[in-house]
């Protein structure tokens, strides 16, 4: 709307004139009558930032000692790890950003970084470009035994998901068929699936499988593999397994929610039946941050 003139001076007229007192209340009664709305045209309410749903960002409580010899990123990875290990951050929630934390706590910006750098490098929290800093997952710890991801899973008390992402029957190649211990060009299923704990991205499982055992897409995206081959009366009784690590790239880390060269947990495993055909071969991958493996060693 356009600005109207003042009623009591004008840059046509001296500044010591006046308009006419019927000239101001014409332009009143014309401002009056351009400021309301239009019947004909219906106002459409403009939201402001504060009607936004905006997620909860953690701001820890913090009190520093600046003239104690605990240096200042301790004194501020400490009362956030004790929140995180105590339940009071649960899963998946946002952490204040290095900025906003420099700024709130008047600490060099390098600080507050190396402060969540401590707790991202010893699992606690996760972090990401772009999408934030949030606290990690519980950790899964996996004993070192011949069983179903899915089964363990659930038997430590997550609750496993899977997503198929490949699903192929076809004739094995040279190689696929000297992993399988089959004539080269007989059928297999090549599976490609993604395991989430408690919605988090897990795993990436790749699987060879003889064809004439091979589960349903339907079952595998319900079930874990064992359990899905214990349905055809086959049971795997032994296996070997190679266990190493590797970088991410850049298909695996967008599946998983890393980067591109994060490191990965990778397990080759191939497993038997009792008569020693082989049942399945598989390449996994896992989120170290997310999962471990535990052995129990004895003398000889």
């Amino acid at each position: 709307m356009d600005t109207w003139p003042a009623c009591t001076s004008s840059p046509s007229q001296p500044m010591s004139g006046h308009y006419p007192q019927s000239l101001c209340q014409a332009v009143s009664q014309t401002c009056m009558i351009a400021s309301k709305p239009s019947k004909s045209h219906r106002q459409v309410p403009t939201a402001r930032p504060e009607d936004r749903t905006m997620e909860p960002t953690y701001e820890p409580e913090i009190t520093l000692d600046r003239d104690s010899q605990v240096p200042l990123y301790q004194q501020i990875a400490k009362p956030i790890e004790a929140a995180i290990l105590s339940g009071a951050l649960p899963a998946g929630a946002m952490i204040e950003d290095e900025v906003s934390m420099a700024i709130r706590l008047d600490v060099a910006r390098p600080t507050a970084r190396r402060a969540l750098q401590e707790l991202a490098s010893r699992g606690l929290l996760t972090r990401r470009r772009g999408v934030g800093t949030r606290v990690t997952p519980p950790h899964v710890h996996r004993p070192m035994k011949l069983s179903s991801l899915n089964d363990d899973l659930a038997e430590a008390g997550f609750a496993p998901s899977t997503k198929v992402l490949s699903y192929e029957m076809r004739e094995s190649t040279q190689d696929e068929a000297e992993q399988l211990d089959i004539p080269q060009g007989e059928g297999l299923l090549a599976v490609r699936r993604l395991r989430y704990a408690d919605n988090h991205p897990l795993a990436l499982l790749t699987n060879l499988i003889p064809l004439d055992i091979a589960p349903t897409w339907q079952e595998l995206g319900e079930n874990g593999l064992y359990r899905c081959l214990s349905a055809r009366k086959v049971e795997v009784t032994s296996a070997r397994q190679v266990i190493g690590a590797r970088e991410a790239t850049a298909k695996e880390a967008q599946e998983l929610g890393e980067t591109e060269g994060a490191p990965l947990l990778t397990m080759n495993r191939t497993g038997y039946a009792t008569d020693g055909r082989v049942i399945e071969v598989g390449q996994h991958v896992y989120r170290p941050s997310l999962y471990s493996f535990h052995f129990s060693l004895f003398t000889s």
